[in-house]
């Protein structure tokens, strides 16, 4: 899309213009045949590392590209503007996540082993924090870490891990110890990078409605050993190191929905200048023409709030944008999902076509109004934390 439609386009064009050379390789029906027949995208995360853009926040002493957040926004938006949409930004952001709990509180040793594989494409992380009776209240997970000998045993569940069938790795969060009265609830858990490939681990898909090149697994430990050289950061403060990279998250997300709605409104413009009904466009009824010009200024607004929060993320760390990461997950969320919807309805009957690629856009971008934090828990943190209402759970 034009960049005069859309001026954050300008901020790192060049390297906008390499990812979308790289995406260009992957037409729109490699990803409605993989998200079809539920083939992770193997061979474009395989190009995307190779083109070095996997290690692009990794420190260049790591085997990285040193450089920025900023340049992660950039990539993962233009691959899901680019018709891979959350299959294609799944497949190459997940081991991102893990990375500044790695810089921060990794041991030099662990750094030295696990960065340079990520960077490279030869180690693919997932994450695993969700449990089957424990989603956004994160401390109340069971999965545990017991002590034994001179390592521990995990024993527990996590649900909805994306990409665990391809992992060699998982970083996830169990409970080492139980908070005392009076404690901050959050203690006792801690950060473990373990195996996945392991008889002690069992995998097993959800069958989902939609990104489905991007398998969501149910991983099961049974007394899966792990040594403590496993442990990143503290045990015990697991929990905070976790939320040491949230704002992160939440920006990457932005960006990716952020992308996916930009391709919505893209092509919904497209088809309403083509299809012809009663001898006329349908673009020239204001009942389709309203609807896509209402997506692209939302989209507008929410790519400014998504860009504005990089620039203060930055400048000040990644602690000190709580309510713009929110707001920019929020407002590109929301955004992106009435897009896609209105290009249903400028669709009309082909919107359920897979051919036409739109209904895959549409379920995608739904998902992100729910993942990785759903929105409700960003209005009450903007409530409390910003407006100064009373906590309400």
């Amino acid at each position: 899309m034009a960049i005069e439609r859309f001026p954050h386009l300008e901020i790192k064009r060049d390297l906008r213009e390499a990812v979308q050379t790289l995406c260009s390789k992957f037409s729109l029906d490699y990803w409605e045949e993989h998200d079809r027949e539920h083939i992770f995208p193997e061979d474009f995360r395989r190009a995307f590392a190779d083109a070095g853009f996997s290690g692009v926040v990794i420190p260049e002493e790591y085997g990285g590209g040193g450089g920025s957040l900023g340049d992660m926004v950039v990539i993962l938006e233009e691959v899901a503007a680019a018709g891979g949409a959350l299959n294609a930004a799944s497949a190459v952001h997940l081991p991102q996540l893990c990375i500044p709990s790695l810089l921060t509180f990794g041991s030099e040793e662990q750094r030295r082993e696990l960065l340079p594989k990520i960077a490279s494409g030869d180690l693919f992380v997932t994450f695993g924090v969700t449990e089957p009776d424990a989603g956004t209240d994160t401390t109340q997970i069971s999965t545990r870490a017991t002590r034994k000998g001179d390592g521990w045993v995990i024993n527990g569940a996590k649900v909805w891990n994306s990409g665990a069938l391809q992992g060699d790795k998982i970083m996830l969060l169990a409970r080492t110890s139980t908070p005392e009265p009076g404690q901050r609830k959050g203690l006792g858990l801690t950060l473990i990078m373990t195996d996945l490939e392991a008889d002690t681990i069992d995998i097993s898909p959800i069958p989902k409605i939609g990104r489905n090149a991007v398998a969501s697994c149910e991983v099961v430990f049974r007394d899966h050993p792990v040594a403590d050289a496993e442990i990143i950061g503290e045990i015990g403060q697991g929990f905070y190191h976790l939320l040491h990279s949230l704002n992160s998250e939440r920006l990457y997300i932005a960006a990716e929905v952020l992308g996916m709605g930009r391709w919505a409104v893209e092509n919904a413009t497209r088809y309403a200048n083509e299809r012809v009904v009663f001898d006329r466009k349908i673009g020239m009824n204001q009942s389709v023409q309203h609807p896509i010009a209402r997506g692209y200024l939302n989209l507008l607004a929410a790519g400014q709030v998504v860009y504005q929060a990089v620039a203060e993320y930055e400048a000040k760390g990644g602690a000190a944008v709580g309510t713009l990461a929110n707001a920019a997950k929020y407002l590109a969320s929301e955004a992106a999902f009435q897009a896609a919807d209105d290009a249903m309805q400028v669709f009309g009957g082909y919107s359920y076509a897979r051919e036409y690629h739109i209904g895959r856009f549409w379920a995608e971008s739904r998902i992100q109004r729910i993942a990785p934090i759903n929105n409700q828990m960003i209005l009450n943190y903007i409530a409390e934390r910003s407006l100064g209402l009373p906590r309400s759970y």
